[in-house]
């Protein structure tokens, strides 16, 4: 289906291509090598998509966003806003985590005297009773990774473990401020503001091999103390003091 999309938007003959996600990516630079394409992943050079930060060559350029390197971030985050905790869990897409990755993360949470157990799904449909699994095993948080699957289910995530009263932190600053517990990585205008400057240079005529790929510099920590009230969790002011942005 994604290929059939990606000939579709070719035959239209667009002076820019934008795709967000490796697969979306992937499809279109097999249906054309010659319109610029504007990608947005996890890692670009590492998801063999460009081949460099600097040169990327061919017709494609874009954004790194760091999506899974943050995924530590986030879970040091969330073990500092759920005082007592010992048992947490993550959800994860299996196509986007790796093996190496998952059992650093592991040790990075014994290392603080809390168990991390890992749900893998492959699909949406997995998802509730995913969650509902993990908090029946015991863990007190969930930490919900980096992926487009699983960021494209957010408001399916955030209405489940409310009725869990399951603290759970995302990858986007946004979706603590409609309604989830935290949200820690790029905020959404600066995200925006990268992609319009690449659209921009192409439209103007610079080649996307011209173009380095772009990363964020700017992160933003977004606590909804409204929802950590809903779910009888006290907040440490010590990261209180250290976030962006605090619903109340």
């Amino acid at each position: 289906m994604i290929s059939q999309y990606a000939a579709e938007l070719v035959i239209a003959q667009p002076d820019v291509i934008w795709a967000g996600g490796a697969v979306a990516v992937r499809a279109v630079q097999q249906a054309t090598k010659s319109v610029p394409i504007v990608g947005v992943t996890d890692d670009m050079v590492g998801e063999g998509l460009v081949e460099s930060f600097a040169r990327p060559n061919g017709n494609t350029t874009g954004i790194s966003i760091l999506a899974t390197e943050l995924d530590g971030k986030r879970q040091d985050i969330l073990i500092e806003a759920v005082p007592g905790i010992r048992r947490m869990a993550a959800l994860a897409d299996s196509s986007t985590l790796a093996e190496a990755k998952a059992r650093a993360l592991q040790e990075a949470a014994r290392a603080q005297n809390v168990e991390l157990s890992i749900y893998r799904i492959t699909r949406a449909e997995e998802i509730v009773a995913t969650i509902d699994k993990a908090q029946a095993s015991g863990a007190t948080a969930l930490n919900v990774f980096a992926s487009p699957m699983l960021d494209g289910n957010v408001p399916l995530i955030m209405e489940r473990v409310a009725a869990l009263r399951l603290p759970a932190i995302y990858q986007w600053p946004v979706w603590a401020e409609v309604g989830g517990f935290i949200g820690y990585g790029p905020p959404l205008d600066h995200f925006a503001d990268l992609t319009a400057r690449l659209v921009a240079s192409l439209l103007r005529g610079t080649v996307p091999a011209d173009l380095p790929v772009e990363q964020p510099t700017k992160f933003e920590l977004v606590i909804n103390l409204k929802t950590a009230k809903a779910m009888g969790v006290t907040v440490p002011e010590a990261l209180l003091a250290r976030a962006d942005k605090v619903i109340e």
